[in-house]
Order: structure tokens, then C-alpha cells, then sequence
């Protein structure tokens, strides 16, 4: 099986950094800051998850699930901007989820993902809807 490294490198409350790597690919990774892995608020805990492609309802198209993530469901890859605190009123588009983009920047005086949609788009072409195994590593709290 077909395997993807995810290193985080920053989080604030800004959101929860990384780069994801596999063969020649190479993109930027949003997630939520680190909430003690609560539901809708936080990142995933550092791992090695499997991900299949599977039916979004919300989505209306097959997205990335990632899974088993300890006490957690539904943790999709999909594209997004913006993955602040909520509860410290910043902007979120992600709750829970990992997110992928070309370039990191800023939107509106926040940190963010750029190009994400595209970049989602590269990652499903890169594994060709395959399943694969995605390594999360980096303390996302550090």
C-alpha cells in the first residue's frame, strides 16, 4: 500500500501546520490547533491512519477518510483556507478535518492555505483514489 508523511512544524491558534510528502508530491497541511483531540475543535493525534476514498453527503462527491483516529469519526481530507480557533474568534473552515494547500499565506490578517482546492485535487490524482497509509508525526502542541 501506498503511504504519505505528514510533519507538522507549527501550531497556534492559528491552526496546525505541516508538509505532507509522497514520491514526488509535495504539498502544505492545514489542520485545527491541538484541543486534546476533542471533537470539531482539534487535530488529530500524531499516527499512522489509513485513508480510503468514501462518500461525502455534505461534499456531494468521494472524499479522503481518514481512520480509526482514536475517539474521533468523520476526519475528511478536503480543501480549506482558514483552520483557527473558533472559540477565540478566529476563521475556521475545517472542523476537525485535514486540510491541503499549495502555498501558506494570509487571508483577512490570518495565517492560511492557499491553492487548497487544487492541491486536494493533486493529492486524490497522486494515489488515484486508492487507499493509503498517511503518517502524522510532530507534536501538534510543541
Amino acid at each position: 500500500m501506498r503511504r504519505g508523511r505528514l510533519t507538522r512544524f507549527e501550531s497556534t491558534d492559528e491552526g496546525t501546520f505541516g508538509v505532507f510528502s509522497s514520491g514526488p508530491l509535495r504539498l502544505y497541511s492545514g489542520e485545527l490547533p491541538w484541543r486534546e483531540n476533542r471533537r470539531q475543535r482539534s487535530c488529530i493525534p500524531p499516527g499512522e491512519y489509513r485513508c480510503a476514498m468514501v462518500w461525502s453527503p455534505r461534499f456531494k462527491r468521494k472524499l479522503y477518510l481518514v481512520h480509526p483516529v482514536p475517539e474521533r469519526s468523520a476526519i475528511l481530507i478536503h480543501g480549506a483556507a482558514w483552520m483557527g480557533d473558533v472559540e477565540k474568534g478566529l476563521r475556521t473552515h475545517l472542523q476537525g478535518c485535514i486540510a491541503f494547500g499549495e502555498r501558506l499565506g494570509r487571508l483577512e490578517g490570518q495565517k492560511c492555505l492557499l491553492v487548497s482546492q487544487p492541491a486536494v485535487r493533486r493529492l486524490e490524482e497522486h494515489f488515484g483514489g486508492e487507499p493509503f497509509v498517511l503518517t502524522i508525526e510532530g507534536e501538534p502542541h510543541a
